[in-house]
């Protein structure tokens, strides 16, 4: 079985992924395991290490796993840091981040081509309710980078879910908005609206441009409708991600193989959706 985990980072990567055992934000990590539904809240804790999170990619099988970088005014994971991580090991793929407002929209710009281009990444990160003050992912501030991922023909990956500070900028109708004036542009949905479930759904209904990653809200209380409209007319724009180190990746690939996913569905969402929007070409042989 091929699996391309679509948001997976090493906890060494930032404090906020557990990267200091003994820190407030280390209890965070192990807290937000267990809200999850991690059997383990320290599973993450070999990932300490690159050798280590590396061997967790590798014993879960994966063909490709996603890190993915974050400039926001709260965090900030540089594009060369990514490009670090991903660099040695082909099965690891990495998203750069800007942020047109703090960097300022041409040095975003520049930065954004520098990643796509030098370093290599595969697409980019934005985060507009995470922005001090907070914006709608439609908000024309960040449409110059929307301009520049779709002339680049890269997936622009954008930030949302119930962790946002302010839960009104949670909003899917915002992303209906930006499918519509970007009608061929890759649109990626990390934590996938949650909880706001109904509404993503029918964002990606209307646009396939519209992907959904539910990562790890695919697993707890009102996620059901995920898999329906992935067994559904969201089959070709559901994609898997493990959320790792915030969940485990072996237990999140047996998870979601109990969730009911039907035949087709199950390579579509773990594999072949990921696999064409990021130009992979067909999967090796298992």
């Amino acid at each position: 079985m091929n699996v391309i985990d679509m948001r997976c980072r090493p906890a060494y990567l930032h404090d906020f992924f557990g990267a200091t055992p003994g820190t407030a934000a280390y209890e965070t990590a192990r807290w937000l395991n267990r809200r999850v539904g991690s059997r383990h809240d320290e599973h993450f804790t070999p990932s300490l290490t690159r050798e280590g999170f590396l061997q967790e990619v590798h014993a879960a099988g994966l063909r490709h796993a996603v890190v993915v970088g974050r400039h926001t005014p709260g965090q900030h994971l540089p594009n060369d840091r990514i490009q670090q991580i991903v660099a040695d090991d082909p099965v690891l793929l990495g998203v750069g981040a800007v942020d047109p407002i703090v960097q300022g929209v041409q040095p975003a710009l520049d930065e954004l081509e520098r990643a796509v281009n030098s370093l290599g990444l595969i697409g980019i990160d934005v985060e507009p309710g995470f922005g001090q003050p907070a914006r709608h992912a439609d908000d024309r501030a960040y449409f110059p980078v929307y301009e520049a991922c779709a002339a680049l023909n890269v997936p622009v990956f954008i930030m949302s879910g119930p962790t946002t500070p302010d839960p009104s900028y949670n909003d899917p109708a915002a992303i209906g908005r930006l499918a519509q004036a970007f009608p061929t542009l890759p649109i990626v949905c990390y934590h996938g609206f949650y909880p706001n479930v109904a509404g993503i759904l029918g964002v990606a209904f209307r646009h396939e441009n519209v992907y959904v990653v539910p990562d790890m809200y695919l697993f707890v209380a009102g996620a059901r409708d995920y898999v329906e409209a992935g067994n559904g007319f969201l089959r070709e724009q559901l994609l898997f991600g493990s959320s790792y180190p915030f969940r485990p990746i072996g237990q999140s690939i047996d998870d979601f193989l109990a969730l009911g996913f039907k035949d087709g569905a199950v390579e579509a969402v773990l594999h072949d959706n990921a696999a064409r929007l990021l130009k992979l070409g067909p999967a090796p042989a298992r």
